[in-house]
């Protein structure tokens, strides 16, 4: 990064721009600008923005943003890919066997599932409940029944 960080600056000073003068036409402070030419990368909280900053700085400076942004990222490479490939394998293959482990449900987490049965059951019940309502409706209004003794008051209203 030392290297890109000095060739940025180098190319700055010879198209004979200040460091001022270059932040303020990318709208960002001196002190970002200082901190890419002189490679101090801890300056930055966020990588993508360090690597948008460089980009848009090398196309400032009329350079090749693809070939800058490169070189960026082989510095990124280097600083950040400290495990080898065989590590990495083989603790793919660990969290894998521990997958297939038997785990206590105190330990294990879960995700969450949609379960249908509470759901159509949950219906079902519902859909009983309506039908016994309606059912005790119609009970309640329907005429009442007459009895014997009943129609025979009836018939000798209407017979005499």
């Amino acid at each position: 990064m030392k290297e890109l960080g000095e060739y940025l600056k180098q190319t700055r000073r010879n198209h004979g721009v200040s460091l001022e003068e270059a932040a303020e036409d990318l709208s960002i402070s001196p002190g970002e600008l200082e901190n890419i030419e002189s490679a101090n990368i801890r300056a930055f909280k966020d990588m993508y923005e360090l690597k948008h900053l460089v980009k848009e700085y090398a196309k400032y400076l009329g350079l090749d943003p693809a070939k800058v942004q490169e070189e960026f990222n082989d510095f990124l490479f280097e600083h950040t890919s400290k495990i080898s490939l065989d590590d990495i394998l083989e603790a793919k293959k660990q969290k894998e066997a521990e997958e297939k482990k038997i785990t206590s449900p105190y330990t294990k987490e879960y995700k969450k599932q949609i379960k249908l049965w509470p759901f159509i059951i949950g219906i079902l019940v519902f859909a009983a409940i309506i039908s016994i309502v309606v059912l005790l409706i119609r009970e309640a209004n329907r005429a009442p029944a007459i009895n014997s003794e009943l129609k025979g008051v009836y018939l000798n209203e209407y017979t005499n």
